[in-house]
């Protein structure tokens, strides 16, 4: 047995890297689940962060993107493209 284990069968909370904080600002909230269900059981606490920067990732690109629907290029006489 690699973990020993409190009385309950509970594992006992082991330090993960913050490493893992790297997948869901990179990946968003598909990066925020692989995160938690990597490391849910040795350090919930982390894990429930990854989800929530993993949601934070998704507004920010969501609200990016609105942002970019109000920028209209194409007939702006300022940015000199010709199409």
């Amino acid at each position: 047995m690699p973990y020993p284990e409190k009385s309950g069968g509970e594992h006992t909370e082991k330090s993960r890297s913050s490493m893992w904080y790297l997948l869901p600002i990179l990946v968003g909230m598909i990066g925020g689940i692989i995160a938690y269900l990597a490391i849910r059981k040795d350090d919930p606490r982390k894990a429930k962060n990854c989800i929530y920067i993993g949601l934070v990732m998704v507004l920010i690109g969501i609200l990016f993107n609105i942002m970019l629907l109000g920028v209209d290029v194409s007939n702006n006489p300022g940015f000199n493209v010709n199409l």
